[in-house]
């Protein structure tokens, strides 16, 4: 019990760490009056949009809260678990809301940076990005060491901690997947609506001060790509290690190493702080770094961080469990290299610095539609090696862990891979969030006519960003598949307590088939079963599905801007001459009013299917749901994430003056590659990964619920 103490404190020292690097953001130069106006304006307008989404996402959580009170009241959860839930979404949001205030707060200053040098804007950026990913990793830390000691010496058992706790999960998923989808909805409907209007139609410059869109295109990059990106990462992190506190409970229940096994995940996450800060220290440049330059400081601070964590595992997992179980420790090194490895797939594929992304580009003196074929055919490419590389963690972890205690330790043992893939996310999500920052310093610098290499240094910056979050991303997406196969593992487990609670047997009401039986659980749970089959389909279905709701969305919404950019060059008289100012206003409206109306379907989707089906066709369609769904959502992630990075540099690339530049018929054929991508990479592609998750939790609280009242 000291240790989760241990880590409960290490997180609140994070959030002191946070703290300070707060006041130090705040200490730059802001700038002349006119780049703090326009980041006013952003700011604003940011805060505006997640004041009316967590307005709706309360309503949501509030309404979810009574049925898990009702649940609780009939027996079906502990007491706590509603309580759990609404403090993890509040958590979550407050994560994406940290982000987000710090990140509006920096784009101005990071643009004043860049007037001195490349390095001190990269460290104003990188100091902003900070925040979000500290404040993330801090939150989750305390969050999951409270829960745990407050309900240890409340003496609840620790199946029903885990179950508490597994509950608490669904309701940071539950926000997460509101502020990612909700938030990608409103930055690639303004982003790709002021690109086709914009740089395609008028021939105006990105982030030029004439397009009505532009300040809805920067809010966009703070309530996606930071409050979103922060919620998201916030649940995949607390989901992680939940996760495998439960399969450790699982594993060494009766054993005295049990505590232990919960506060493995909790420790090895506060070394994986620490190790990160320091990481942190070494992200340097020289004062005219080139793009490789930059690369080359952030993933020094990464790997550096990921070295010491491999070192400080060892000496704790062999403190915790001694040498018979050091087969964890591989399980967890194994998951912290796939983390390594799919970021450099991730890489490879969207930076413009190799040959995948520069073959898109050369694509584009042919016109879009060879931009976007070839464009969907990289991002195809690109998910043999992620996909690969998460099965190869996967068996190599789970045979190593199992040798010495197990299939369940071998199942803990892939949970802890998750936790290990994860560890150093405090500053790989600082690499992640410095790239709107850098985004949003570009945008400021075009509007207040700063000189020309300003612009120029913000846009190695914002290059490197896309690539960035190219590779977090596929952080995200990896560790999504590895602890949304723990949690469907532990699913298994809570249908063999619940068949038991009812004495061995689960019967559908209508029909009277016996939906699942202890005696032949694993045939009931194989392919030989049908209605495992039918789950696999409808499973397999639901990312397509989920996809279809949110490219749709986007697509409605792009094309309201785009209505709007149009009526305002031709009513508003000397618009595009520059001599008369756009408002900004209106389409910050649109964009508000569309994503918080469109995101509404998506969420009850992932909410909502594991729950009817489970109670139309029973546990064990159930099963064949969240094996579907993780399978197809998973690929379909990476092709999603890799295809939108790829289009967006491969756009830049040309911006830097190859294959005819800026404004060449190469160029524009390039932006609709990127408009493209823009839903692909920042909307359906990063919300897919919470989409897997989420539903694998839902099944989870509401397994008592389902095999209860199977109806057919």
């Amino acid at each position: 019990m000291d240790l989760v103490y241990v880590s409960g404190l290490v997180g609140l020292l994070t959030l002191g760490w946070v703290g300070y690097l707060i006041v130090r953001v705040r200490s730059f130069d802001e700038g002349e009056e006119k780049i703090r106006q326009l980041s006013a304006y952003v700011r604003e307008g940011a805060e505006a949009f997640l004041r009316r989404q967590y307005f709706v996402v309360g309503v949501f959580l509030i309404a979810l809260f009574m049925a898990l009170f009702v649940m609780a009241l009939a027996g079906l959860l502990n007491a706590w678990a509603p309580w759990a839930f609404l403090t993890a979404g509040a958590f979550s949001g407050l994560a994406g809301y940290l982000g987000m205030k710090i990140a509006t707060a920096s784009n101005g200053r990071t643009t004043t940076a860049a007037k001195q040098s490349l390095n001190r804007a990269l460290r104003v950026a990188f100091e902003a990005g900070s925040v979000m990913g500290f404040s993330v990793v801090g939150l989750g830390l305390l969050y999951i060491s409270f829960w745990f000691v407050f309900l240890y010496h409340l003496q609840v058992p620790l199946p029903e901690i885990a179950q508490v706790l597994l509950t608490s999960a669904m309701g940071a998923s539950s926000v997460a997947l509101f502020a990612r989808v909700g938030g990608g909805i409103f930055t690639k409907a303004a982003d790709v609506g002021a690109d086709l209007a914009g740089k395609v139609e008028a021939g105006i410059p990105e982030d030029d001060p004439r397009n009505p869109a532009v300040i809805a295109d920067n809010v966009g990059d703070n309530v996606g790509d930071v409050a979103g990106m922060g919620a998201d990462l916030y649940e995949s992190y607390v989901g992680a290690i939940i996760a495998a506190a439960a399969l450790g409970i699982s594993a060494f229940t009766g054993s005295p190493l049990v505590l232990q096994s919960i506060a493995y995940p909790l420790l090895i996450a506060a070394v994986g702080i620490i190790c990160s800060v320091v990481g942190s220290f070494l992200v340097q440049a020289r004062e005219e770094a080139s793009q490789g330059e930059l690369l080359t400081a952030l993933r020094r601070g990464v790997y550096s961080s990921s070295a010491l964590i491999a070192l400080f595992a060892f000496i704790l997992t062999i403190a915790l469990f001694g040498f018979q179980y050091w087969g964890l420790y591989v399980a967890l090194l194994l998951g912290l290299l796939a983390g390594i490895i799919i970021g450099f797939s991730a890489e490879y594929y969207t930076s413009q610095q190799y040959s995948p992304t520069r073959q898109i580009s050369a694509t584009a003196q042919t016109g879009p539609a060879t931009v976007i074929i070839s464009g969907l055919a990289t991002g195809m490419l690109s998910t043999a090696i992620p996909v690969v590389t998460v099965v190869l963690a996967i068996v190599l972890g789970y045979l190593a862990a199992s040798t010495g205690g197990g299939e369940a330790v071998g199942l803990f043992g892939i949970g802890m891979a998750a936790v290990g893939m994860l560890s150093t996310l405090g500053i790989t999500l600082a690499s992640d969030a410095y790239g709107p920052v850098a985004d949003n310093a570009g945008g400021i610098a075009e509007m207040s006519h700063q000189k020309p290499e300003v612009r120029k240094r913000t846009d190695a910056l914002d290059a490197l960003g896309n690539t960035n979050a190219a590779v977090g991303k596929g952080f995200a997406i990896g560790s999504a598949a590895l602890t949304a196969l723990a949690l469907i593992t532990n699913y298994r487990d809570q249908v063999k307590d619940q068949l038991d609670a009812l004495g061995g047997q689960a019967v559908a009401w209508l029909s009277g088939r016996v939906t699942i039986d202890a005696k032949q659980m694993d045939h009931a749970l194989s392919l030989g079963d049908p209605y495992v089959l039918l789950g696999l389909f409808i499973g397999g279905m639901l990312p397509f599905l989920f996809c279809a709701f949110t490219m749709s969305s986007v697509g409605r919404a792009a094309g309201k801007i785009v209505e709007e950019v149009r009526r305002q060059f031709k009513e508003i008289p000397g618009l595009l001459e520059g001599r008369a100012k756009a408002d900004y206003s209106k389409a910050v409206e649109i964009s508000t009013k569309t994503a918080h109306r469109e995101m509404v379907l998506p969420a009850l989707l992932a909410i909502l299917a594991p729950v009817i089906l489970g109670v139309l066709f029973g546990a064990a369609a159930v099963m064949g749901v969240l094996v579907g769904s993780l399978v197809t959502g998973f690929v379909l992630a990476l092709l999603m994430a890799n295809s939108g990075g790829a289009w967006d540099n491969a756009k830049k690339y040309i911006e830097e003056g190859h294959l005819g530049g800026k404004g060449s018929q190469a160029h524009k054929a390039a932006v609709v590659g990127d408009t493209v991508g823009d839903p692909f990479k920042d909307t359906s592609g990063p919300s897919l990964n919470i989409l897997i998750k989420l539903m694998s939790i839902v099944a989870l609280v509401f397994v008592g619920l389902v095999i209860r009242f199977t109806l057919f």
